[in-house]
């Protein structure tokens, strides 16, 4: 959650922190400001709302600096307002600040007892105070900066500038993302890399403890723990600027739906062949004698990564006959787990960034686990930590709810199902050649699936004022039932169930009547005849049912009122062909609520605090 930019360099400030905060607007926030050095004095602009209202309060001013740093926040420690948005000050220090300062209150209390006067009800203004309180007694603005997070507990990425040496910015990291970009004889700061792309693609990430003080001459890097100069490597952005853009669509989420064909065969590419019935396993950092040799799968993830986990459960004790448990992130740690030998863990992250799951991922290594992630972003925190790494290659994704870092998630898992099933000899070549045909196939039959946003419309139409929701599934399609729900509560704010339909009888059957609509997932399958069961279940008490059905079925027509029929593939990439009609079904809901779809209220696309 929230937004960092930073700038020094010979342009104006003022416009790129604009429009980077502008492209971090998807991480979620309650308030914007800036700060910049004008003729030497720090300058501050805040309020409580949207980029567009800080930006509509400066536009008269013709403001000009070529030095300056800005945040987007989403309130932690106190409410929304002009007071506790960032950036904050004390005397010439100004900070921008991501992450949980988990003993503000104490050093708090310490520095009030000094004489230290607070302004907000934040955490992060004590950052602030303590480099002030340092900033005489030492030799220069990083030297004070080092000497203050000495003191602090917790996770924090930050910016800061000083009127006492107005061209630097001093940049530190721990537990929450940051990175720098390269420009020509210009440097920037950020906690995502859209927030710069328009202006270079030259980037370079901070580890934990590591502290980069950007000069218009240049950036050094060093850490602050063992107080020693940093090389860094210098990374290629291969997105495009227009990548983390609309290109058209009204909104973000929109585009990303509609990316997915593309997103799908970027993930696959070069990662099997065909003639040799092969998973290239080195794309997972692994070997074949260490697949072959694991005894149980632990799957951790949170919201949506945690439906794509429950699948990559049905997919990896089907091909690969290996026991699999799924956790939620926020719960894994506190449960004691056990953890045989021989366990792998696989931390499933669109962002690499989640608290939650960064938090397991760390329980799991502590207890012993080897740990895998499948992530979308290159350096990022998981994928850095982890052992070994599936970068799913969909490319940023702007909006709040997933759709496709989630379907190239399960294509991820698919692709490592098979590759574990080859490794313990569960599949033969002849079924491994089958698998990958259905594979290739895929980003087309996508394509065709995408084809019922006509008819989703039509349904949307007809149902977005309701006030609740049942989505039905069964077997490796009952995570999409969880799934539609989610999205539709995530961004319609309909309440919504998602339950395996066989248990409706125990319990939502009662919920059952003639405004309640039910959504029913029917791909064909060894359980279809059951699915048509419980169809019969919904229709005999009056509920209004919607059923999402494989091309072809001639079952479905009398028994729904309303039929999307989804291009047939084999039952483990079936999940991925069902999630877009659901996906549209929430997106077109939402639009026609005149919500804010992209960003959700009280939700954020990065949960980098607990």
């Amino acid at each position: 959650m929230c937004g960092i930019i930073g700038y020094i360099g010979p342009k104006n400030s003022i416009p790129i922190l604009i429009n980077g905060l502008k492209r971090l607007e998807y991480r979620g926030y309650d308030s914007a400001g800036i700060s910049f050095l004008n003729d030497g004095k720090v300058s501050v602009r805040r309020c409580a709302g949207k980029i567009k209202e800080l930006e509509s309060s400066i536009k008269s001013e013709k403001l000009k600096s070529p030095i300056g740093v800005g945040h987007t926040r989403w309130a932690t420690h106190g409410k929304p307002s002009e007071e506790n948005a960032h950036p904050h000050r004390a005397g010439g220090i100004v900070v921008v600040h991501n992450g949980i300062i988990e003993n503000y209150f104490e050093l708090r209390a310490g520095l009030k007892k000094k004489g230290h006067k607070f302004t907000s009800e934040t955490d992060t203004e004590v950052i602030c105070h303590l480099i002030h309180s340092y900033i005489k007694k030492s030799k220069s603005l990083e030297e004070a900066t080092k000497k203050a997070l000495k003191h602090v507990d917790g996770a924090y990425a930050i910016g800061v500038i000083s009127e006492s040496e107005p061209d630097k910015i001093i940049a530190v990291k721990k537990d929450s993302p940051l990175v720098l970009g390269i420009g020509e004889g210009e440097y920037f700061l950020a906690s995502d890399i859209p927030a710069f792309l328009k202006y270079t693609r030259k980037v370079i990430i901070l580890e934990n403890d590591e502290m980069a003080v950007m000069t218009r001459s240049g950036v050094s890097i060093s850490n602050i723990l063992k107080n020693k100069p940093v090389k860094k490597k210098i990374m290629q952005i291969t997105w495009s600027p227009t990548m983390a853009e609309k290109g058209g669509y009204k909104h973000f989420m929109m585009k990303e739906i509609f990316e997915q064909p593309r997103a799908i065969a970027d993930t696959i590419r070069g990662r099997f062949s065909i003639e040799k019935a092969k998973v290239n396993i080195e794309e997972f950092s692994l070997t074949e004698s260490r697949l072959k040799n694991l005894k149980k799968i632990f799957l951790v993830a949170c919201g949506t990564s945690w439906h794509a986990a429950l699948i990559g459960k049905y997919m990896l004790e089907d091909m690969a006959q290996i026991p699999c448990e799924v956790d939620i992130a926020s719960e894994f740690r506190y449960r004691k787990p056990l953890i045989p030998r021989g366990s792998l863990m696989i931390v499933i992250t669109q962002s690499g960034e989640t608290a939650d799951t960064l938090a397991a991922q760390r329980e799991a290594k502590r207890l012993g686990a080897k740990v895998m992630t499948i992530c979308n972003v290159v350096g990022s925190t998981s994928a850095r930590e982890a052992d070994s790494v599936c970068f799913t290659h969909s490319g940023p994704e702007i909006g709040v709810a997933s759709t496709k870092a989630f379907t190239t998630q399960l294509t991820a898992l698919y692709l490592f199902s098979i590759a574990v099933a080859k490794a313990k000899g569960k599949l033969k070549p002849k079924e491994i050649k089958s698998l990958f045909r259905d594979l290739l196939e895929l980003p087309e039959k996508v394509e065709q699936a995408l084809q019922c946003n006509n008819a989703i419309l039509k349904i949307a139409r007809k149902f977005h004022r309701v006030s609740d929701f049942l989505y039905l599934g069964r077997g490796i399609n009952y995570p999409i039932a969880l799934e539609g729900a989610l999205k539709l509560k995530e961004i319609s704010y309909i309440h919504a169930e998602g339950y395996p339909a066989g248990e409706m009888k125990h319990g939502p059957i009662a919920l059952i009547d003639k405004d309640l609509p039910v959504l029913a997932l029917a791909p064909d399958s060894n359980v279809l005849e059951k699915i048509l069961s419980n169809m019969e279940e919904v229709k005999s008490r009056g509920g209004q049912l919607i059923a999402v059905a494989t091309e072809g079925n001639s079952k479905i027509q009398s028994r729904a009122s309303h039929v999307v029929l989804m291009p047939k593939t084999n039952n483990y990439l079936s999940p991925i062909i069902f999630s877009i009609p659901l996906h549209l079904l929430a997106y077109h809901i939402s639009v026609l609520r005149k919500c804010n779809v992209d960003q959700p209220r009280n939700l954020a696309k990065s949960v980098t605090v607990e």
